[in-house]
């Protein structure tokens, strides 16, 4: 029996993103619940909230996604499609890019691309390619449950940010 495949969410974006958030794909929790970083201990949320300095945990999921786009914050992912069971990304298989090249090409005042942990670093990079040049590109310890480091550990990475808001 294979793997389920699973797909990734569109791109939450506008003409104003000036960071685009990457992850690599969304987990079991997510994908159930339709949002990004829905698992109540993914530390998405939290990271972000000092960088723009609104309590996200606080919000409802449509007013978490307005307030990282009135910041100048877009997300998505770098797997568009893949087989994996559990929400582990070292059990992603058969996976499918999204075509972030061209998403980025859209986005006239972007200035920085951040990368939600190593999987997402080491994908997206490849897939943007020279359309990374220009940008400034920031790989961040994964937000996801399964990186055991704290919020406090993490937080002086996820702040560099802000510099690009």
């Amino acid at each position: 029996m294979s793997d389920p495949l699973k797909r990734s969410f569109p791109p939450v974006v506008d003409a104003d993103t000036r960071v685009l958030l990457l992850g690599s794909l969304p987990g079991e929790r997510s994908l159930a619940e339709r949002r990004y970083y829905a698992h109540p201990q993914n530390q998405f949320w939290r990271l972000l909230a000092p960088v723009i300095g609104v309590d996200l945990p606080a919000l409802d999921y449509p007013a978490r996604l307005a307030a990282l786009q009135a910041a100048g914050i877009g997300l998505w992912d770098v797997v568009a499609q893949a087989r994996r069971t559990g929400s582990s990304d070292a059990a992603i298989r058969d996976l499918a890019a999204n075509d972030l090249a061209a998403l980025v090409a859209t986005l006239p005042r972007l200035r920085a691309i951040g990368f939600n942990g190593g999987t997402a670093l080491r994908h997206g990079r490849a897939q943007l390619g020279e359309a990374a040049a220009g940008y400034a590109i920031v790989a961040l310890p994964s937000s996801s449950p399964l990186h055991t480091v704290g919020v406090a550990a993490k937080q002086a990475a996820w702040s560099v940010l802000t510099a690009y808001l």
